[in-house]
């Protein structure tokens, strides 16, 4: 597994806990990520650098690699073109350098070579290149925003609503998402490493339901327990936040997510049904992690009235 350290990689490991498949999980930093070796099944296995020849070595004896490498922002040498394109053409060239028969890589909805963002238009490279390469039977997902406890969508815009003073400026309001459950998509890709019928296939993922950006804010505002007026800002000023957020330490958003959202996260060929799989809502699951979240903040708030730490 490649790219197994983030939020997606940590769901799936925990799926495949509950059987027999054991796990090489490649990473830059193993000692990083040391807690994932709770898993008995699974092995860290630290690369540099991830060219063919170093990541066949240790490809070698395995049925399938799944790639799951992505970024939202460019930082340094970690760049759209070298996480989503070229690495994602080493992976597929040292599957058949080692003879893994097998590949699932991980797109993104939207993704054309046409799209207005870098992130986009290198995913969809790096998508065709791993459909290219002969000699490895490859599946790839396209799924709207994933949600789910640690999530990088609803946990950033929570903590951003508790920072701000009783108004929340927020970007490009009107962009649809439908937001799909972190379980719903790893059972998915579980179910697809066998099935010869998926080889070659696209499969796009989405939830039940569309929502504009300001419509999941003000929800995930209610769901946490806090009062915010959410402020829709033009085009003009969304792009003009993008600049300046981009400067931020840890670049909340910038000019590129911006231009991502000019392209709606959703889809009319959710492949979920067709794995037997029934989209499960944000309204049913959010609550679950949000909603605790609430909870201890509440109990915060107890304690120091209470002149307790």
């Amino acid at each position: 597994m490649i790219g197994g350290t983030g939020f997606v990689g940590r769901a799936l490991i925990a799926r495949l806990a509950r059987t027999n498949i054991a796990v090489r999980i490649i990473t830059r930093n193993r000692e990083r990520h040391r807690n994932l070796l709770v898993f008995p099944q699974v092995q860290l296995i630290e690369v540099t650098p991830h060219g063919p020849a170093a990541l066949s070595k240790y490809f070698l004896g395995s049925d399938v690699v799944i790639n799951l490498s992505g970024i939202l922002n460019e930082q340094g040498p970690d760049n759209f073109q070298a996480v989503h394109a070229i690495l994602a053409q080493n992976v597929a060239e040292a599957c058949v350098k080692s003879g893994v028969p097998r590949l699932l890589h991980m797109c993104a909805l939207g993704a054309t070579p046409e799209a207005p963002s870098a992130y986009l238009r290198s995913k969809a490279e790096g998508e065709h290149i791993v459909h290219s390469v002969k000699g490895v039977e490859t599946t790839s997902f396209r799924p709207s925003v994933i949600f789910g406890p640690h999530d990088n969508f609803f946990n950033r815009f929570a903590q951003l609503l508790r920072i701000s003073p009783g108004f929340f400026p927020l970007a490009c309001p009107t962009a649809k998402f439908a937001p799909v459950y972190i379980e719903d998509v790893v059972e998915a890709m579980i179910r697809t490493i066998d099935d010869k019928t998926t080889i070659g296939r696209r499969y796009e993922f989405c939830g039940p339901q569309v929502y504009t950006l300001k419509e999941l804010v003000e929800y995930t505002a209610s769901v946490v327990g806090l009062r915010r007026v959410i402020i829709p800002l033009d085009d003009r000023l969304s792009l003009l936040q993008g600049r300046i957020m981009e400067r931020l330490p840890g670049r909340p958003f910038s000019t590129d997510n911006y231009l991502s959202t000019k392209v709606d996260s959703i889809t009319n060929n959710n492949a979920l049904p067709k794995f037997d799989i029934t989209p499960r809502s944000i309204k049913s699951i959010l609550p679950s992690y949000l909603g605790s979240q609430r909870k201890s903040a509440r109990l915060s708030t107890f304690r120091l009235t209470a002149n307790r730490d």
